[in-house]
């Protein structure tokens, strides 16, 4: 499941004071399972040296095109590669790029590369947006090359604009996508939603639930890591969570935007996902202004649209979802609960957590599920993360597409 796993990663690092970041890089590379060779470039060694990478990675890192059999080497690097990743990339490096020079080991590596190619610049004041560093930006994108960011903010000069690198954790989202881009759900649109939605009782008060989220943010990742398209409908509980690079998010607030985003995304997609804690109830009117405090005030309650009832309505007409997966947090009779919900709904499985226990569930990063199928068909899982969770679901969700 983890696309980064044994990945042969080459991480370039040119002359800039982003160089810093790339040992973050190359760390959190190497810390999710891959194999990372760095070559630096002469002015890259004026801001930090080989041995930092050689110790971050394990690896040997070089520099020198002269060096021990470097002037070989980049024939075995460049084309024994998964990935090719220069962060960060100078306005200099840049230009030889889109001109095919071969004057150092980075630029050479590149050039016998056979491998995608991610490029993240990294440069001060007005240079990223100056017509030559545009063109050279054309012509590599031109050539597959994709190019990460650069994000806007304050250079080292003190000057603000568009030139900074991309941090670092966004940039090993962009890696584990591209190295998933031929996983088994490429080709396959999938539907996440996550998180609690609030329903308005006034203008300042609102019913909502404990969700956190967590849970439906890993399935969108597992899903991008296995290739698909991923639509994420986010609840009003988890709007603060860092979206999955590459997923395709719509943010939402009660109950009945989550069903009009869901069922329009849903109409088209191959799976659904519904992590999402919806709320089952709503203030039957909302107050224009704020409730004052004084006598208790008599709130009044209306069911919510059941949102798994509305899909599989649509997945009789249309037929799509091919796939809906349905969650169910219980705090009693668990796969009871789970059975009644898994067949009144029609879904394809149903993940069954008990929301009583202290490790699992809400506002934790771990959780207990038991996986409920047609046919009375259950699997127990241990205790896991919730990403490990997500990887096990993903992987039911492929055997039921039939393209595992």
């Amino acid at each position: 499941m983890n696309p980064l796993q044994g990945k042969r990663i080459v991480l370039g690092v040119s002359g800039s004071v982003a160089a810093y970041k790339a040992a973050d890089l190359a760390s959190k590379l190497t810390q999710a399972g891959a194999l990372v060779d760095v070559i630096l470039s002469e002015g890259a060694e004026r801001f930090v040296t080989p041995l930092t990478f050689a110790s971050l990675t394990g690896r040997k890192a070089r520099a020198s095109l002269w060096e021990d059999d470097a002037h070989v080497i980049h024939v075995g690097l460049g084309e024994g590669a998964d990935l090719l990743v220069i962060a960060p990339c100078t306005a200099n490096t840049l230009a030889k790029l889109a001109a095919g020079q071969a004057d150092n080991l980075l630029t050479l590596t590149a050039l016998a590369a056979r491998c995608p190619v991610l490029v993240a610049p990294a440069m001060d004041g007005g240079m990223f947006e100056h017509p030559a560093t545009q063109a050279n930006l054309q012509t590599l994108r031109q050539r597959g090359v994709q190019i990460l960011g650069p994000a806007k903010g304050r250079m080292a000069s003190g000057l603000v604009g568009l030139g900074r690198m991309l941090e670092p954790a966004e940039i090993l989202g962009h890696v584990r996508l591209a190295l998933s881009r031929n996983g088994p759900l490429a080709g396959k649109h999938v539907v996440v939603s996550a998180g609690g939605t609030q329903e308005p009782l006034d203008p300042v008060r609102y019913l909502t639930n404990r969700s956190s989220g967590k849970q439906g943010f890993a399935l969108a990742q597992a899903a991008l890591d296995l290739g698909a398209r991923v639509s994420l409908v986010v609840g009003a509980t988890a709007a603060a969570l860092s979206t999955p690079t590459g997923a395709e998010r719509t943010d939402v607030q009660t109950a009945a935007q989550m069903a009009e985003a869901v069922l329009g995304l849903s109409r088209e997609a191959d799976v659904l996902i519904m992590a999402a804690a919806v709320a089952d109830f709503r203030p039957r009117q909302v107050q224009a202004h704020k409730i004052k405090k004084g006598a208790l005030p008599r709130l009044e309650l209306e069911h919510t649209q059941d949102i798994l009832l509305a899909v599989a309505e649509q997945r009789w007409r249309v037929g799509r979802p091919a796939v809906v997966v349905g969650f169910a947090a219980e705090s009693e009779r668990l796969l009871e609960n789970a059975q009644d919900k898994l067949e009144r709904k029609g879904l394809s499985m149903i993940v069954a957590n008990d929301i009583s226990a202290p490790d699992a569930g809400f506002a934790v990063d771990t959780n207990r599920v038991s996986l409920v199928l047609p046919g009375g068909v259950v699997e127990h899982l241990p205790l896991m993360t919730k990403d490990e969770v997500a990887g096990e679901v993903l992987r039911r969700v492929v055997s039921l597409l039939g393209v595992g």
